[in-house]
């Protein structure tokens, strides 16, 4: 208890300082640092969305949830999820416009543009978990049990004794949607790393600068992610330990290292 709460303690202030410094400060009043301040807020949020209830079942006997506060916890944790990953395809996008096409720059990426995109993927994100929520809502659950330590809809929907085709092809859907917006990310690097080969060192050692941070992020999320599906989908095959580490680590590791990686890494920030 006492080293999860440190943990989350460490993670809201980090979280809140860098959104502070960068929402206080005018010169970093820029996409880039717009789009990292999106990304801070989606780290409170998300570790606020599992880590306090954690902390009361880890001081109570009885490990229960209700399910309105299950569905609530399930449309935050997916929110979260997709926010991450939208807000990190579109720092990939202005990391590519930056370094690939300069002069563009400011018409592609201007301000109000930024804002705008973010306000969207935010909206995207809060519309699609709420799709996800209603087609799960509608099911006629047989089942109480749920091995995890959050409520995940996957493992909701195993308790359903409806027909869940639809549930099926829509969580499929969103893997792939997923998928697409890493491949994006990808693409994005192996177009930027291209171009940083043809510049001077000096001109090459500030795209990487700007570049690492991202790209350490991103690595990192998508590893988290990765062993927060695979424990879902093999939960009863891995050994309790682990699973309980790959829940955890997927809501406190890239919260609390992505402040403190930008916080590094980013000469302005720091």
């Amino acid at each position: 208890f006492v080293l999860l709460l440190l943990l989350y303690v460490l993670t809201v202030a980090s979280n809140l300082l860098l959104t502070a410094v960068i929402c206080l400060s005018r010169s970093l009043h820029q996409p880039m640092y717009v789009l990292l301040c999106s990304l801070f807020v989606n780290e409170l949020y998300g570790s606020t969305a599992l880590v306090p209830f954690l902390l009361l079942q880890i001081l109570s006997d009885l490990h229960a949830v209700s399910a309105p506060f299950c569905f609530l916890q399930i449309f935050c944790v997916y929110t979260y999820v997709n926010v991450e990953f939208c807000t990190l395809a579109v720092m990939a996008y202005d990391r590519f416009v930056a370094i690939c096409q300069p002069l563009q720059y400011h018409l592609r990426m201007s301000l109000s543009r930024t804002l705008l995109l973010v306000f969207v993927l935010w909206l995207y994100s809060f519309l699609k978990c709420l799709s996800t929520l209603a087609l799960s809502l509608q099911l006629q659950r047989c089942g109480v049990a749920i091995n995890s330590l959050y409520c995940h809809n996957y493992l909701v929907v195993k308790l359903s004794c409806s027909d869940t085709r639809v549930n099926n092809i829509y969580g499929l859907l969103g893997l792939v949607r997923h998928l697409l917006s890493q491949a994006l990310v990808l693409l994005s690097y192996c177009h930027i790393f291209s171009v940083m080969l043809k510049l001077s060192g000096e001109s090459q050692r500030k795209a990487l600068q700007t570049c690492t941070p991202h790209l350490v992020v991103f690595i990192n999320f998508s590893g988290a992610a990765f062993c927060g599906v695979t424990y879902n989908r093999l939960s009863a095959n891995i050994p309790k330990t682990v699973n309980i580490l790959a829940c955890v680590s997927f809501f406190l590791v890239p919260p609390l290292f992505n402040p403190i990686i930008y916080g590094i890494k980013m000469k302005e920030i720091r």
